[in-house]
């Protein structure tokens, strides 16, 4: 919960961070860097808060990693008056301060950080000694420190900009780590080796029109619809689940024609890495980032987006109208796929998936993708084999000592290709 802090709090908290600052430069008689944010209003502390003072943590060390300074040391301080960072470093302190603008400057969330640099005898280096303006007002960008002394903008609105700018950033960032590991597990699953029926680094299984590097090329070209979907998800998170269901999609397509090679844009891949990734990003983007490590609350979002999606995509569907092999296999034996798998939060990867990964965990990973596949209801498998016998291609690697053993995989290239993709 947040805690509004009082004048009283705020000025202890300064007299305790001048304190240590006075007892870092004695202790090391180096220029220090004490970084804050600036919040205006009564709550100095919150996740949100955090998450930005943590980025500017970030962009600062690797400022101070691009130039090749190691911090002789630093020191965090968390507490309701706000987080706090000390870095004693090794260098010059206008060069310092050199460093800490182009960190402030670079974006509007800079406008947010407080980096002071303090030479060994304790003054504060001034923007005006490198020939910089000082820093803008939040609202009308002049200057802070006039705005700031006549009390020209109310805090009410200083807060609300604030917000608006934590809270785009987060977004933000949050819309590309989503996607950045999107791609990187579509680059990962096209290594996994073998995988019967498709492509992998030995073969193109089934498919006459995709190899594995077709494969990356469109996997990262996906890059901006996977950021969509997960920004599709945030811009709908307060409303009802199913709402936020592929909502990029349809505005995306057309871009994602342009983007990817025609051939690949057609192969069952990656249309499969449109419909369940895009929805696992979207899902992401519905929830706080705090949860994103929980695998089974960001699949039980996945489910609840999908809710009832298999009955109204196969509703009127008839052994006589059956067009696609997916369409055939339900009417058939009542295999929904993938769209039965995300209805139930995909079970496939949250039962085995998931645990084989986790049980292979710093090892050399080569996974029996075959097996997982099967338990996942893998079209491709069925439509070339009995829908009731999925993995019957994985026997004659068993036979062959299995994936991980040299003669495994050898038995697999024959069968792979006669698996038709449907």
């Amino acid at each position: 919960m947040e805690q509004e802090v009082s004048l009283i709090q705020m000025l202890d908290a300064r007299e305790r961070r001048v304190w240590h600052q006075q007892e870092l430069l004695g202790a090391y008689g180096k220029p220090l860097v004490c970084f804050t944010m600036n919040i205006a209003g009564p709550v100095k502390d919150s996740p949100l808060i955090r998450r930005g003072f943590a980025r500017g943590r970030q962009l600062l060390e690797r400022q101070f990693l691009r130039c090749g300074i190691k911090p002789l040391k630093i020191d965090l301080s968390k507490a309701v008056t706000g987080p706090e960072a000390f870095y004693v470093l090794d260098a010059e302190p206008l060069t310092i301060k050199k460093w800490t603008t182009l960190v402030e400057d670079a974006s509007p969330l800079g406008r947010l950080f407080d980096m002071d640099v303090l030479r060994p005898d304790g003054k504060k280096v001034d923007r005006e000694e490198l020939h910089l303006e000082g820093r803008k007002c939040l609202i009308c960008g002049g200057p802070a420190k006039v705005c700031s002394s006549r009390r020209v903008h109310p805090v009410a609105e200083l807060q609300a900009r604030t917000t608006a700018i934590l809270t785009e950033t987060m977004d933000t960032l949050d819309a590309a780590t989503a996607a950045r590991q999107a791609v990187r597990a579509l680059l990962y699953e096209v290594t996994t080796t073998p995988k019967p029926g498709l492509v992998d680094r030995r073969n193109s299984g089934s498919h006459t029109d995709m190899d594995s590097f077709t494969f990356m090329s469109s996997a990262v070209s996906l890059y901006p619809y996977f950021e969509a979907c997960t920004r599709a998800g945030r811009k709908t998170a307060d409303g009802p689940a199913p709402e936020t269901f592929l909502q990029p999609s349809a505005r995306w397509a057309a871009r994602l024609r342009a983007r990817c090679w025609p051939p690949p844009m057609a192969s069952i891949p990656i249309r499969g890495a449109i419909f369940s990734i895009g929805i696992v990003c979207a899902a992401l983007g519905r929830l706080d980032r705090a949860v994103w490590a929980d695998p089974a609350r960001v699949l039980a979002e996945v489910s609840t987006m999908t809710a009832g999606l298999t009955a109204k995509d196969f509703a009127g569907v008839t052994a006589e109208n059956a067009v696609t092999a997916g369409q055939k296999l339900y009417v058939q034996y009542g295999i929904t796929g993938v769209r039965g798998q995300v209805e139930a939060g995909l079970p496939a990867v949250l039962e085995f998936g998931l645990p084989a990964l986790e049980k292979r965990a710093g090892r050399r990973i080569q996974p029996q993708p075959v097996r997982l596949r099967g338990a996942a209801g893998d079209h491709c498998q069925q439509h070339g084999y009995q829908p009731d016998r999925p993995q019957r291609p994985c026997y004659s690697t068993g036979r062959g000592g299995g994936a991980e053993s040299p003669a495994g995989p050898d038995a697999l290239p024959g069968r792979s290709r006669s698996l038709r993709a449907g």
